[in-house]
């Protein structure tokens, strides 16, 4: 065969396979709680759905997978003429009910098992063996009377089987949990598929819960945010009018942070490949929401400064940042964000915008006992969030002593002639600095 004739691997394809092999080391082992509801299940994309899932199951990720059952029950009420009203967007589940909500999980969960074990040649399951397990692993409680209204027999997660799922993701089942609960009378309530997923992802101590809904994340004025702290999401929950959904996520998610899930993500179920382009793509596909009840990435503020200086005093003195002056903190703390853990500033950094298009990140530093994790890196994902909400398509950064740093984080060398105009007529300060440039 000739060189002419070779046939041609496409460029995109490749860079990001390269490019995903990080999120691959990094995900794998861990464990994953992901949510979907019956919506998702009857959705033309969930086949592909199933067939991701797959996917992150080959790639050692253990994997939770939690449905819920609405709009089936609805149709499976509807069908032999059962009320099951909703009070405050909880269901009120007489007993009566109960056969068709059974019968409408049990479908669901059948489905999916079955989905799971396709191995047709020529479908992205070939070769696969996947075994889904599922159980009683929900014990659950009556919701009760509240506010005068009785509940019946919907109820709420009490305890989740940890040894039991544990067991089965060590020896590489994929477990499956439904919006059911059972409790140590025999009786079986009708659960929240979001209490249910919650509850497993915190009891598990899971490294992320993903949250499958019909929209691509949470939007603010039709622009997608992509990261949100509690903080963030509490004051969100305040002040729109969202739907009963995204309701129910962003409660979710902010209880998860809150409760040691470092990382929960609301993405889109109906969005071909949204669920990999989230996990193995620097920007992602949905909105993202993680914060350590301890610490927090934010915009600096005036109280700051001490902290600020403390902080960096030692590398200024190590000559790795330029001195600065407690009156230039003071008239700068607006470029600034920081990382703080229980009234202590771990971390900082600051964004100077310097044209339209481009901006400069520096004083990026860390706290010496603190180093031993990726607060560094997610100070400048901070960074490159603003930088993006601003409109900014550039980052520059000047640096002596940490430019492999700076590379791992997707910057690329490049001469002080590409800075502009205005920052490169400061550049010559006898530093002889490296320039590198991020493009976002």
């Amino acid at each position: 065969m000739t060189t002419s004739a070779m046939p041609q691997i496409n460029p995109e394809y490749v860079h990001w396979f390269r490019n995903s092999a990080p999120y691959i080391n990094t995900h794998r082992g861990k464990t994953f709680v992901i949510m979907f509801g019956g919506e998702a299940v009857r959705h033309p994309n969930f086949s592909t759905l199933i067939h991701d899932f797959a996917l992150l199951h080959s790639l050692g990720i253990k994997l939770v997978l939690v449905h819920g059952a609405r709009p089936q029950i609805e149709k499976n009420l509807k069908e032999v003429g059962i009320t099951s009203p909703l009070h405050q967007d909880i269901r009120v589940t007489p007993r009566e009910a109960m056969p068709s909500i059974l019968q409408a999980v049990g479908a669901i969960r059948l489905q999916i098992e079955a989905q799971l074990s396709m191995g047709l040649a020529n479908s992205p399951m070939y070769g696969s063996r996947i075994d889904a397990v599922s159980g009683n692993f929900v014990t659950a409680r009556p919701y009760g009377v509240r506010d005068g209204v009785d509940y019946q027999m919907t109820g709420e997660v009490r305890s989740i089987d940890i040894e039991a799922i544990k067991n089965n993701l060590l020896h590489d089942h994929i477990v499956i949990l439904g919006s059911m609960g059972y409790s140590a009378t025999g009786e079986v309530f009708n659960l929240l598929a979001e209490d249910v997923a919650l509850s497993a992802a915190v009891a598990l101590g899971a490294d992320k819960l993903i949250l499958l809904g019909a929209e691509a994340g949470i939007n603010d004025d039709d622009r997608l945010l992509s990261e949100m702290i509690p903080n963030e999401v509490d004051r969100f929950l305040r002040d729109r009018d969202l739907n009963q959904e995204l309701c129910y996520f962003l409660h979710c998610a902010s209880k998860a942070c809150r409760q040691g899930v470092h990382r929960t993500h609301i993405i889109s179920y109906a969005k071909n490949g949204a669920l990999l382009e989230e996990l193995f793509t620097r920007d992602g596909s949905g909105t993202l929401i993680s914060h350590d009840p301890y610490e927090e990435i934010r915009r600096a503020t005036i109280d700051d400064v001490i902290g600020l200086t403390e902080l960096l005093a030692p590398l200024e003195e190590q000559g790795i940042l330029v001195s600065r002056s407690r009156e230039r903190l003071e008239q700068e703390i607006d470029n600034y964000s920081v990382i703080e853990r229980d009234g202590m500033v771990l971390g900082c950094a600051a964004l100077y915008p310097l044209s339209k298009d481009s901006a400069e990140v520096a004083c990026v530093a860390v706290h010496s006992e603190y180093r031993n994790g990726s607060r560094g890196a997610d100070l400048l994902a901070f960074l490159e969030q603003q930088a993006r909400s601003h409109g900014l398509h550039k980052l520059f950064v000047l640096t002596t002593r940490t430019a492999h740093w700076f590379v791992e984080q997707g910057f690329e060398e490049v001469d002080a002639d590409a800075l502009p105009k205005e920052r490169l007529e400061q550049y010559h300060n006898g530093r002889n600095s490296k320039v590198f440039q991020k493009t976002l």
